[in-house]
């Protein structure tokens, strides 16, 4: 994405030949690794400084979902034993 830094907006990603979700998302996990507990205005913020292209502007929800969803503690999966 370096390409893209200074002239980053849906038409050119999608010149090469990239979706929204699939640069949004990344991003936000990224984000959610480095600083986990934003506030929604914090996560809004973030997006709005990444993307400032208006045309980008539709997927801040897409991108606080998966910052939410990265930044989430997950629990440790437990497994059953049965007695025998």
């Amino acid at each position: 994405m370096d390409l893209l830094v200074d002239d980053r907006n849906p038409e050119m990603c999608r010149s090469l030949g990239l979706e929204c979700r699939t640069c949004v998302e990344p991003a936000a996990e990224a984000v959610a690794a480095i600083c986990r507990g934003l506030s929604g205005a914090g996560v809004h913020t973030i997006f709005t400084q990444l993307y400032s292209s208006p045309g980008c502007a539709p997927m801040a929800g897409a991108f606080e979902s998966a910052y939410l969803a990265a930044s989430t503690p997950r629990k440790p999966m437990l497994r059953a034993v049965a007695a025998a």
